[in-house]
């Protein structure tokens, strides 16, 4: 039975138009809405499967806002088993006080007596990108870390992760207790069931304030580049343009 919390993050959409919050400290979701990445999704995705071939538990968690347990629920409507949600404004925390948070977490388990043996998360968040707090998890709860694993499961308490390194596929076998960031394309995920959304309405989350206080990311503020130019030119209508046309390609390099 392997225990697995899998850590995911609020997000913005990023299949709509990327705007600024006021104090530019972040991105606005009002009307792109809210989602996790595409490397946390995976990561969900694996979690379940590790616990659905030993038989284990899952459990996810997130450090944000209150909104948060929308996307806990979305989890827990796939076959995740608990959910613990760390509220707090996400725009005060670095990567180094997600990792706190989150360790904090494994260390409480770890004292009471019912350990986590496998902590998944993404590779790096959809929208700062910091590919920290992995890394600073694993070293503040002293466990063993596979980063950018495509798919990984547990045989006879080993962590197996497959790897695509810039020479080919890699395989790594790390003792469990473990700590593994998933990035996207080895894995499908899978999709709610009205079954799972429905029974994803009565778990009750666990709601919880920081367990230390904030050092802070040392952001100043973000900035969205202008959009590049772009212009149109009407070169002729009709039968008449044909002549046009050829000059273009000429001048493209098309015809010769």
């Amino acid at each position: 039975m392997t225990r697995v919390l899998v850590a995911v993050k609020r997000v913005v959409d990023s299949s709509g138009e990327a705007t600024l919050t006021e104090d530019r400290q972040g991105l606005d979701g009002r009307y792109a809405g809210y989602t996790i990445g595409d490397h946390d999704a995976c990561a969900v995705e694996l979690a379940i499967q590790v616990a659905e071939a030993t038989g284990g538990s899952v459990t996810v968690a997130s450090v944000g806002v209150a909104e948060a347990v929308e996307q806990i629920r979305g989890a827990l409507a796939l076959g995740a088993h608990a959910g613990v949600l760390v509220e707090t404004d996400p725009v005060a925390l670095g990567p180094a006080d997600v990792a706190t948070e989150l360790a904090a977490l494994v260390s409480e388990a770890d004292a009471a007596g019912d350990p986590y043996d496998l902590v998944l998360l993404g590779n790096d968040a959809a929208d700062t990108g910091d590919f920290q707090v992995p890394v600073r998890l694993a070293y503040a709860v002293g466990r063993p870390i596979v980063t950018g694993a495509g798919t990984a499961e547990v045989v006879d308490g080993v962590l197996v992760a497959s790897v695509t390194g810039a020479y080919g596929d890699e395989t790594y076998e790390v003792p469990l207790p473990a700590v593994a960031s998933v990035l996207e394309g080895g894995t499908e995920p899978r999709y709610p069931t009205l079954k799972g959304r429905m029974a994803a309405k009565k778990v009750e989350v666990d709601v919880r304030p920081p367990a230390a206080t904030a050092s802070g990311g040392g952001r100043v503020a973000w900035h969205l580049p202008e959009e590049p130019p772009t212009s149109s030119e009407v070169i002729g209508e009709g039968p008449e343009a044909a002549p046009a046309v050829v000059d273009l390609f000429q001048r493209l390099g098309v015809l010769r």
